[in-house]
């Protein structure tokens, strides 16, 4: 296993982020619904508290990527940062971009956008990242990290991720050999707007 977990372009390399994440709730509730553990969490429901929030340690130095209610509550006390470079934020697959979009007047501030999906099942984050790129014109690093599978990361990158972070228990280099599954997608997305029929030369065949 190489010593770095993170893909970026077509190439697995340092990564120069840390990631700062909220300490865990005072207590844990388990929700169910029809007697069964309801997993995902609804698209903007509030998971972080006040006091978790409050509590967030966040490294002195170096570049650090914080939670979007980290940015939003903290903007004050971390302006600086952003403005050096060295500050990105990221947001789970049921936070709301809204958020995000309205707590920054331009996106591009941001040098890293990182996405976590909790889930590998939970498919806003395929959402998540066309949205970023399309509506709302982001063109800095977007990074997916978490749950994130092999099988994935060819589909992640067609939504306009272009840097993941695998998991420590996965191998980076089988994930890299995965954007290398399809030589030529059908459909346009926002990697290659073009469908195949509209970048084919007809008159060359």
């Amino acid at each position: 296993m190489p010593s770095s977990n993170l893909i970026r372009g077509n190439a697995i390399v340092a990564n120069e982020w840390t990631c700062v994440t909220l300490p865990p709730p005072a207590e844990e509730t388990v929700r169910k619904q029809a007697g069964k553990v309801v997993l995902f969490k609804l698209t903007g429901e509030v998971s972080a508290t006040p006091e978790q929030i409050a509590a967030t340690q966040i490294p002195a130095s170096g570049k650090v990527l914080v939670p979007l209610s980290v940015w939003l509550a903290r903007k004050q006390e971390l302006a600086g940062r952003l403005d050096k470079g060295e500050l990105g934020v990221w947001l789970d697959t049921h936070e709301l971009i809204e958020s995000l979009v309205e707590g920054e007047a331009d996106l591009n501030d941001f040098p890293l956008i990182g996405v976590h999906v909790e889930r590998c099942a939970d498919g806003r984050i395929f959402s998540i990242a066309t949205l970023l790129r399309t509506r709302y014109g982001y063109n800095n690093e977007l990074r997916a990290f978490g749950d994130v599978l092999r099988d994935q990361l060819f589909f992640l990158k067609r939504c306009g991720f272009d840097s993941f972070l695998i998991r420590a228990d996965r191998s980076a280099e089988e994930a890299l050999a995965s954007l290398k599954d399809f030589s030529a997608p059908y459909q346009g997305a926002v990697d290659d707007q073009l469908p195949i029929w509209r970048r084919i030369n007809r008159n060359a065949l």
